[in-house]
Protein backbone atom coordinates (compact mmCIF):
# COMPACT_ATOMS: atom_id res chain seq x y z
CA UNK A 1 0.00 0.00 0.00
CA UNK A 2 1.96 3.34 -0.72
CA UNK A 3 1.64 6.52 1.21
CA UNK A 4 -1.34 8.16 -0.69
CA UNK A 5 -3.90 5.32 0.20
CA UNK A 6 -2.52 5.18 3.73
CA UNK A 7 -3.32 8.40 4.02
CA UNK A 8 -6.80 8.44 2.41
CA UNK A 9 -7.32 5.69 4.52
CA UNK A 10 -6.18 6.47 7.44
CA UNK A 11 -8.11 9.87 7.26
CA UNK A 12 -11.31 7.48 6.59
CA UNK A 13 -10.82 5.40 9.81
CA UNK A 14 -10.24 8.92 11.58
CA UNK A 15 -13.31 10.67 10.75
CA UNK A 16 -15.03 7.51 11.84
CA UNK A 17 -14.84 8.02 15.47
CA UNK A 18 -17.36 8.40 17.83
CA UNK A 19 -16.03 11.98 18.25
CA UNK A 20 -17.27 13.09 15.00
CA UNK A 21 -19.88 11.29 14.87
CA UNK A 22 -21.96 14.48 14.64
CA UNK A 23 -20.52 15.28 11.12
CA UNK A 24 -22.68 12.12 9.50
CA UNK A 25 -26.47 10.98 9.21
CA UNK A 26 -25.96 7.29 8.40
CA UNK A 27 -28.93 6.35 6.37
CA UNK A 28 -31.88 4.43 7.36
CA UNK A 29 -31.37 2.34 3.84
CA UNK A 30 -29.20 0.92 1.84
CA UNK A 31 -27.77 3.53 -0.49
CA UNK A 32 -27.93 2.83 -4.29
CA UNK A 33 -24.87 4.55 -6.69
CA UNK A 34 -25.38 4.27 -10.16
CA UNK A 35 -21.43 3.93 -11.72
CA UNK A 36 -20.89 4.45 -15.61
CA UNK A 37 -17.06 3.36 -16.62
CA UNK A 38 -15.27 3.96 -19.89
CA UNK A 39 -13.02 1.07 -20.73
CA UNK A 40 -14.26 -1.62 -17.36
CA UNK A 41 -13.30 -1.58 -14.02
CA UNK A 42 -10.04 0.09 -13.08
CA UNK A 43 -8.13 0.71 -9.87
CA UNK A 44 -9.79 3.97 -9.64
CA UNK A 45 -12.81 2.03 -8.73
CA UNK A 46 -11.00 -0.13 -6.29
CA UNK A 47 -10.55 2.77 -4.64
CA UNK A 48 -13.44 4.27 -4.30
CA UNK A 49 -15.02 1.08 -3.39
CA UNK A 50 -12.20 0.56 -0.42
CA UNK A 51 -13.03 4.08 1.00
CA UNK A 52 -16.72 3.53 0.93
CA UNK A 53 -16.34 -0.16 3.31
CA UNK A 54 -13.46 2.10 5.70
CA UNK A 55 -16.19 3.98 6.29
CA UNK A 56 -18.81 2.11 6.54
CA UNK A 57 -21.03 2.90 3.89
CA UNK A 58 -23.40 0.21 2.96
CA UNK A 59 -24.04 1.06 -0.86
CA UNK A 60 -25.40 -0.81 -3.88
CA UNK A 61 -23.41 0.09 -6.65
CA UNK A 62 -24.83 -0.89 -10.35
CA UNK A 63 -22.20 -0.68 -12.78
CA UNK A 64 -22.24 -0.21 -16.53
CA UNK A 65 -19.90 -0.27 -18.67
CA UNK A 66 -20.23 1.62 -22.38
CA UNK A 67 -16.50 -1.02 -23.06
CA UNK A 68 -15.23 2.43 -25.18
CA UNK A 69 -18.37 3.07 -27.11
CA UNK A 70 -19.89 6.56 -26.72
CA UNK A 71 -22.92 5.36 -28.54
CA UNK A 72 -24.05 3.07 -25.67
CA UNK A 73 -24.07 5.85 -23.30
CA UNK A 74 -27.99 7.06 -24.45
CA UNK A 75 -29.30 3.50 -23.43
CA UNK A 76 -26.99 3.92 -19.68
CA UNK A 77 -29.02 7.39 -18.98
CA UNK A 78 -32.06 5.68 -19.36
CA UNK A 79 -31.28 2.69 -17.44
CA UNK A 80 -30.11 4.85 -14.32
CA UNK A 81 -32.89 7.05 -14.89
CA UNK A 82 -35.14 3.09 -13.68
CA UNK A 83 -32.83 2.68 -11.11
CA UNK A 84 -33.48 5.40 -9.08
CA UNK A 85 -30.06 6.28 -7.50
CA UNK A 86 -29.07 8.22 -4.69
CA UNK A 87 -26.14 9.29 -6.65
CA UNK A 88 -24.04 9.05 -9.89
CA UNK A 89 -20.43 8.97 -10.38
CA UNK A 90 -18.88 8.45 -13.80
CA UNK A 91 -15.14 8.24 -14.68
CA UNK A 92 -13.91 10.35 -17.72
CA UNK A 93 -14.60 12.89 -19.36
CA UNK A 94 -16.31 11.46 -22.34
CA UNK A 95 -18.64 9.39 -19.99
CA UNK A 96 -19.42 12.67 -17.92
CA UNK A 97 -20.49 14.80 -20.95
CA UNK A 98 -22.58 11.68 -22.11
CA UNK A 99 -24.49 11.45 -19.13
CA UNK A 100 -24.38 14.91 -17.18
CA UNK A 101 -24.23 16.86 -19.97
CA UNK A 102 -21.49 20.09 -20.44
CA UNK A 103 -22.77 22.93 -17.87
CA UNK A 104 -24.23 25.06 -20.91
CA UNK A 105 -25.55 22.14 -22.74
CA UNK A 106 -27.76 20.39 -20.25
CA UNK A 107 -30.40 19.16 -22.51
CA UNK A 108 -32.84 16.73 -19.68
CA UNK A 109 -34.01 14.40 -22.30
CA UNK A 110 -30.36 13.52 -22.58
CA UNK A 111 -28.80 13.95 -19.47
CA UNK A 112 -29.29 12.81 -16.12
CA UNK A 113 -29.64 16.15 -14.16
CA UNK A 114 -32.15 15.21 -11.17
CA UNK A 115 -29.71 13.22 -9.51
CA UNK A 116 -26.55 14.33 -7.61
CA UNK A 117 -23.57 12.96 -9.12
CA UNK A 118 -19.72 12.60 -8.58
CA UNK A 119 -16.76 12.11 -11.28
CA UNK A 120 -13.69 10.99 -11.29
CA UNK A 121 -10.63 11.37 -13.78
CA UNK A 122 -11.24 14.09 -15.58
CA UNK A 123 -8.56 15.89 -17.33
CA UNK A 124 -9.40 19.43 -17.70
CA UNK A 125 -13.68 19.54 -16.10
CA UNK A 126 -13.65 23.34 -16.57
CA UNK A 127 -11.96 22.94 -20.44
CA UNK A 128 -14.52 20.30 -21.00
CA UNK A 129 -17.49 22.32 -20.04
CA UNK A 130 -18.21 20.26 -17.15
CA UNK A 131 -18.19 23.02 -14.36
CA UNK A 132 -17.59 26.66 -14.83
CA UNK A 133 -15.24 26.75 -11.77
CA UNK A 134 -12.88 24.56 -9.82
CA UNK A 135 -14.09 26.41 -6.76
CA UNK A 136 -17.40 26.01 -7.30
CA UNK A 137 -19.19 23.73 -10.00
CA UNK A 138 -22.54 25.78 -9.75
CA UNK A 139 -24.55 22.27 -10.55
CA UNK A 140 -25.60 19.08 -8.93
CA UNK A 141 -21.99 17.63 -9.49
CA UNK A 142 -19.03 17.88 -8.28
CA UNK A 143 -15.68 15.47 -8.64
CA UNK A 144 -11.90 15.02 -9.08
CA UNK A 145 -9.51 15.50 -11.85
CA UNK A 146 -6.01 13.63 -11.92
CA UNK A 147 -3.98 15.68 -14.35
CA UNK A 148 -0.96 17.65 -12.64
CA UNK A 149 -0.43 21.51 -14.49
CA UNK A 150 0.78 20.94 -17.72
CA UNK A 151 3.54 23.50 -17.09
CA UNK A 152 5.02 21.32 -14.22
CA UNK A 153 4.49 18.18 -16.30
CA UNK A 154 6.83 20.05 -18.88
CA UNK A 155 9.45 20.99 -16.46
CA UNK A 156 9.96 17.61 -15.08
CA UNK A 157 10.42 16.64 -18.70
CA UNK A 158 12.61 19.42 -19.36
CA UNK A 159 14.45 18.30 -16.08
CA UNK A 160 14.93 14.75 -17.12
CA UNK A 161 16.68 15.36 -20.58
CA UNK A 162 16.63 18.97 -22.44
CA UNK A 163 14.20 19.43 -26.00
CA UNK A 164 13.72 21.53 -28.43
CA UNK A 165 10.90 19.23 -30.29
CA UNK A 166 8.03 17.08 -28.32
CA UNK A 167 5.71 14.37 -30.33
CA UNK A 168 2.40 13.94 -29.08
CA UNK A 169 0.18 11.03 -30.19
CA UNK A 170 -3.71 11.47 -29.09
CA UNK A 171 -7.60 10.28 -30.25
CA UNK A 172 -8.81 12.74 -32.25
CA UNK A 173 -12.71 11.51 -30.91
CA UNK A 174 -11.83 12.25 -27.16
CA UNK A 175 -12.50 15.76 -25.61
CA UNK A 176 -10.02 15.72 -22.76
CA UNK A 177 -6.87 14.15 -25.18
CA UNK A 178 -7.74 17.49 -27.54
CA UNK A 179 -7.52 20.00 -24.62
CA UNK A 180 -4.43 18.21 -23.40
CA UNK A 181 -3.02 19.16 -26.98
CA UNK A 182 -4.22 22.19 -26.91
CA UNK A 183 -2.62 22.94 -23.81
CA UNK A 184 0.71 21.79 -24.68
CA UNK A 185 0.86 23.35 -28.19
CA UNK A 186 -0.08 26.91 -26.24
CA UNK A 187 3.16 26.64 -24.18
CA UNK A 188 5.44 25.13 -27.04
CA UNK A 189 4.03 28.60 -28.72
CA UNK A 190 4.99 30.34 -25.97
CA UNK A 191 8.22 28.62 -24.47
CA UNK A 192 9.97 28.06 -27.98
CA UNK A 193 9.84 24.73 -28.58
CA UNK A 194 7.75 22.65 -31.27
CA UNK A 195 4.92 20.54 -30.76
CA UNK A 196 4.63 17.61 -33.73
CA UNK A 197 1.31 15.87 -33.35
CA UNK A 198 -0.20 12.46 -34.54
CA UNK A 199 -3.88 11.76 -34.09
CA UNK A 200 -4.84 8.28 -34.75
CA UNK A 201 -6.72 8.01 -37.74
CA UNK A 202 -10.15 7.15 -37.83
CA UNK A 203 -11.84 3.52 -39.19
CA UNK A 204 -14.81 3.44 -41.22
CA UNK A 205 -16.86 3.49 -37.92
CA UNK A 206 -15.40 6.73 -36.65
CA UNK A 207 -13.29 5.23 -34.75
CA UNK A 208 -9.22 5.79 -33.41
CA UNK A 209 -7.40 3.05 -35.44
CA UNK A 210 -5.03 1.35 -33.08
CA UNK A 211 -3.27 -0.87 -35.81
CA UNK A 212 -1.50 2.33 -36.75
CA UNK A 213 0.29 3.19 -33.57
CA UNK A 214 3.81 1.94 -33.99
CA UNK A 215 3.69 3.86 -37.39
CA UNK A 216 2.74 7.11 -35.66
CA UNK A 217 5.55 6.70 -33.31
CA UNK A 218 8.00 6.16 -36.45
CA UNK A 219 6.89 9.34 -38.00
CA UNK A 220 7.83 11.72 -35.05
CA UNK A 221 10.57 9.82 -34.48
CA UNK A 222 11.65 10.58 -37.72
CA UNK A 223 10.12 14.60 -37.83
CA UNK A 224 12.45 15.09 -34.82
CA UNK A 225 10.63 14.18 -31.78
CA UNK A 226 12.90 14.09 -29.05
CA UNK A 227 10.13 13.10 -25.99
CA UNK A 228 6.80 11.63 -27.06
CA UNK A 229 4.23 12.72 -24.61
CA UNK A 230 0.98 10.82 -23.84
CA UNK A 231 -1.69 12.91 -23.45
CA UNK A 232 -4.73 11.77 -20.46
CA UNK A 233 -6.54 9.31 -23.57
CA UNK A 234 -8.44 6.30 -22.54
CA UNK A 235 -8.08 4.85 -26.14
CA UNK A 236 -4.55 5.45 -26.39
CA UNK A 237 -4.08 3.87 -22.74
CA UNK A 238 -5.90 0.29 -24.53
CA UNK A 239 -2.80 0.35 -27.02
CA UNK A 240 -0.32 1.99 -24.91
CA UNK A 241 1.95 -1.10 -24.24
CA UNK A 242 2.64 -1.76 -27.83
CA UNK A 243 2.92 2.00 -28.75
CA UNK A 244 5.64 2.46 -25.90
CA UNK A 245 7.31 -0.84 -26.72
CA UNK A 246 8.21 0.44 -29.40
CA UNK A 247 9.28 4.29 -28.63
CA UNK A 248 11.52 2.32 -26.25
CA UNK A 249 12.87 -0.02 -29.22
CA UNK A 250 13.50 3.36 -31.60
CA UNK A 251 15.48 5.21 -28.50
CA UNK A 252 12.48 7.44 -28.18
CA UNK A 253 11.75 8.65 -24.13
CA UNK A 254 8.06 8.85 -23.63
CA UNK A 255 6.09 11.01 -20.49
CA UNK A 256 3.16 9.85 -18.97
CA UNK A 257 0.37 12.14 -17.83
CA UNK A 258 -1.39 8.89 -15.91
CA UNK A 259 -0.99 6.33 -14.11
CA UNK A 260 -2.20 4.06 -16.22
CA UNK A 261 0.45 4.90 -19.24
CA UNK A 262 3.03 4.71 -16.81
CA UNK A 263 2.27 1.09 -16.08
CA UNK A 264 2.07 0.13 -19.85
CA UNK A 265 5.96 1.10 -20.25
CA UNK A 266 6.31 5.09 -20.20
CA UNK A 267 9.51 5.96 -19.00
CA UNK A 268 8.04 8.08 -16.46
CA UNK A 269 5.99 11.04 -15.92
CA UNK A 270 3.91 13.18 -13.62
CA UNK A 271 0.47 11.03 -12.47
CA UNK A 272 -1.93 10.82 -9.67
CA UNK A 273 -2.55 7.13 -8.60
CA UNK A 274 -5.53 5.98 -9.59
CA UNK A 275 -6.36 4.23 -6.19
CA UNK A 276 -6.18 7.85 -4.33
CA UNK A 277 -8.30 9.36 -6.86
CA UNK A 278 -11.03 6.60 -6.27
CA UNK A 279 -10.82 7.58 -2.90
CA UNK A 280 -10.83 11.19 -2.78
CA UNK A 281 -14.06 10.68 -5.38
CA UNK A 282 -15.56 8.55 -2.39
CA UNK A 283 -14.71 11.44 -0.08
CA UNK A 284 -16.70 13.82 -1.96
CA UNK A 285 -19.53 10.99 -2.29
CA UNK A 286 -19.51 10.98 1.19
CA UNK A 287 -19.84 14.33 1.52
CA UNK A 288 -22.64 14.69 -0.53
CA UNK A 289 -24.37 11.06 0.91
CA UNK A 290 -24.15 11.53 4.87
CA UNK A 291 -23.03 15.24 5.77
CA UNK A 292 -25.75 16.36 3.24
CA UNK A 293 -23.34 18.93 1.27
CA UNK A 294 -25.06 20.74 -2.13
CA UNK A 295 -22.80 19.03 -4.68
CA UNK A 296 -22.56 22.64 -6.04
CA UNK A 297 -20.78 23.86 -3.17
CA UNK A 298 -18.23 20.99 -2.99
CA UNK A 299 -14.71 21.89 -5.01
CA UNK A 300 -13.73 19.69 -7.82
CA UNK A 301 -10.19 19.24 -7.22
CA UNK A 302 -6.84 17.47 -7.55
CA UNK A 303 -5.36 15.27 -5.11
CA UNK A 304 -2.93 17.97 -3.26
CA UNK A 305 0.38 15.71 -4.10
CA UNK A 306 1.71 14.02 -7.36
CA UNK A 307 3.91 11.33 -7.73
CA UNK A 308 6.98 11.01 -10.27
CA UNK A 309 8.14 7.60 -11.35
CA UNK A 310 10.54 6.33 -13.23
CA UNK A 311 10.28 2.80 -15.28
CA UNK A 312 13.95 1.80 -14.70
CA UNK A 313 13.88 -1.10 -17.49
CA UNK A 314 12.81 1.46 -19.50
CA UNK A 315 15.55 4.27 -18.55
CA UNK A 316 18.13 1.17 -18.88
CA UNK A 317 17.06 0.24 -22.51
CA UNK A 318 17.12 3.45 -23.39
CA UNK A 319 20.49 4.63 -22.13
CA UNK A 320 18.95 7.15 -19.84
CA UNK A 321 19.35 7.08 -16.14
CA UNK A 322 17.11 9.87 -14.47
CA UNK A 323 19.01 12.31 -13.18
CA UNK A 324 20.87 12.49 -9.64
CA UNK A 325 18.82 14.99 -8.31
CA UNK A 326 15.76 13.18 -9.33
CA UNK A 327 16.58 10.26 -6.96
CA UNK A 328 15.66 12.17 -4.27
CA UNK A 329 11.93 12.54 -5.25
CA UNK A 330 10.97 10.30 -7.93
CA UNK A 331 9.24 6.91 -7.33
CA UNK A 332 11.72 4.20 -8.87
CA UNK A 333 10.21 1.22 -9.96
CA UNK A 334 12.05 -1.86 -10.83
CA UNK A 335 11.48 -5.10 -12.85
CA UNK A 336 8.34 -6.31 -10.71
CA UNK A 337 6.10 -3.02 -10.65
CA UNK A 338 7.08 -2.21 -7.19
CA UNK A 339 9.32 1.06 -5.71
CA UNK A 340 12.78 1.24 -4.24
Amino acid sequence: MNARRRTILAMAAALACPGLAWARRLPSRRLRISAVTYRGRTRVEDGFEAYLAARGMVAEILWHDIARDPGRLPDVVARIRGEAPDLVYTWGTTVSLGVLGPFDGIEPARHVTDVPAVFTLVADPVGARLVPSMATPGRALTGVSHMAPLEAQLRAMASYRAFEAMGVIYSPTEKNARLAVAGVEALGRRQGFAVLTRPFPLDDNGRPDGTQAGRLVDELRRAGAQWLYLPPDSFLTTVAPQLLARATEIGLPSFASTEALVRAGALTGIVSGYEAVGQFTAFKAEQILLQGRAPASIPVETLSRFSLPVNLPVARRLGLPPPLAMFDYAELLDDQGGAR
